[in-house]
């Protein structure tokens, strides 16, 4: 067995004569697997919070979504729909038409987006974010809006002897002549209300493709946007692939983390920044691995002077205490993820912490987050460990 390995164990678990050093080595044992298991926690607190956050946002967004790469419209041929209903990882895909449009209820006004969707809509996404009444029927000038939108002008569903005013500016150039001839509009019922989240909900007001068809005054075959739900989500970048294939360059297509990139980036940011914030945290704690090694280096310079004698070179005793503090925050390490795995699974399980009465923190365990911070002690360990025995060399082993 490797002798410094070895004489670096037999510190580690025995006890030192001197009843000072033992306390600030256990002192300093506690500040590591504090400190690895409060950043586990933190992390898998942040990752549940960054889960529970996106289920809201992306619940309406499909797997990958195509735009037009120049303007808002583009026109789908027939021969399009044959290559993209031949896709065999596709599950469904459903043609949008997206606007913003003035909704007006009772001398109340306010600027919504209108996203038309056909009948292929996806009906467990409709299900999903549907809160009261029901989803519109076809072929009529019914809508279903966002709560938010429902708050602010004050309407209900079905209610046929008030119906909203839906506006949108006509396309053209010159002057305005009249006001009414400015804007094409249709007068519809509200037939339910969904809730996503609070800017979705303010802003988003559902219709059959047709309405937003005549509003805007589409072509027959022109549309804003057409959103695929795939059988298998890994298949993301090979159906991309064979769109483009299909549209060539007129089109942009995006995923999901794409389609909300100003949210994944505001979360990472902010995971990165925790991360960080709680790694310094770790490295206070490590101060005291440093100052228990110096500790510990000059109560055994008696025996480090024998081992000298005996031939040991000045390396192999410098690499009996960076072991010894390798060894005491890797394991130190090891029981603090243990330890904040336990606590995250009692939160996950028992729910002990709770934002509402109804709604418990939460908490996600990623096998990714036992990685970063057995790897971020580990490192921090052995760059404390180097440190501290860098401080031995010939005239303290030899000087009493």
């Amino acid at each position: 067995m490797n002798v410094s390995l070895y004489i670096a164990k037999r510190y580690l678990f025995s006890k030192s004569s001197n009843n000072a050093i033992n306390f600030i080595t256990i002192i300093a044992a506690i500040g590591v697997i504090i400190g690895s298991a409060s950043l586990f926690i933190v992390l898998s607190g942040f990752a549940g919070l960054k889960d529970f956050s996106l289920q809201f946002s992306t619940i309406v967004d499909p797997d990958l979504k195509v735009f037009s790469a120049k303007g808002k419209s583009f026109e789908l041929t027939q021969d399009e729909v044959t290559q993209i209903s031949a896709l065999k990882d596709v599950a469904s895909y459903s043609k949008i038409i997206e606007e913003r449009v003035v909704l007006t209820f009772e001398n109340k006004n306010i600027i919504a987006s209108l996203k038309g969707v056909d009948e292929n809509y996806p009906k467990s996404t409709i299900e999903n974010i549907l809160v009261q009444g029901r989803w519109f029927e076809p072929n009529t000038d019914q809508i279903v809006a966002g709560w938010g939108v429902s708050n602010n002008l004050s309407f209900g569903v079905f209610d046929y002897a008030k119906t909203i005013r839906v506006s949108v500016p006509k396309p053209g150039k010159g002057q305005i002549s009249s006001l009414k001839g400015a804007f094409s509009s249709i007068n519809a019922t509200n037939a339910g209300v969904f809730q996503i989240n609070e800017d979705l909900d303010n802003r988003y007001v559902y219709a059959n493709f047709e309405t937003a068809q005549y509003l805007l005054g589409y072509k027959e075959h022109q549309i804003t946007a057409i959103e695929f739900q795939l059988k298998n989500p890994e298949d993301t970048e090979t159906v991309k692939q064979q769109l483009f294939d299909i549209f060539g360059n007129t089109v942009i297509i995006k995923n999901r983390a794409q389609l909300n990139d100003a949210l994944y980036k505001m979360l990472n940011t902010e995971n990165l920044a925790v991360y960080l914030i709680f790694t310094l945290v770790l490295i206070i704690a490590l101060f005291n691995v440093i100052g228990s090694i110096i500790m510990m280096i000059l109560d055994k310079k008696k025996n480090l002077n024998t081992l000298f004698n005996l031939g040991v070179t000045v390396k192999e005793i410098q690499r009996v205490f960076f072991f010894q503090g390798s060894l005491m925050t890797i394991l130190g390490g090891t029981l603090g993820l243990l330890l904040g795995f336990i606590i995250v699974w009692i939160q996950k399980i028992f729910s002990l912490f709770m934002i509402t009465p109804s709604l418990p923190y939460p908490v996600l365990i990623k096998p990714i987050n036992f990685v970063i911070v057995f790897v971020t002690i580990s490192v921090l360990g052995i760059i404390a460990s180097k440190i501290a025995s860098a401080r031995i060399s010939k005239k303290l082993i030899t000087t009493f």
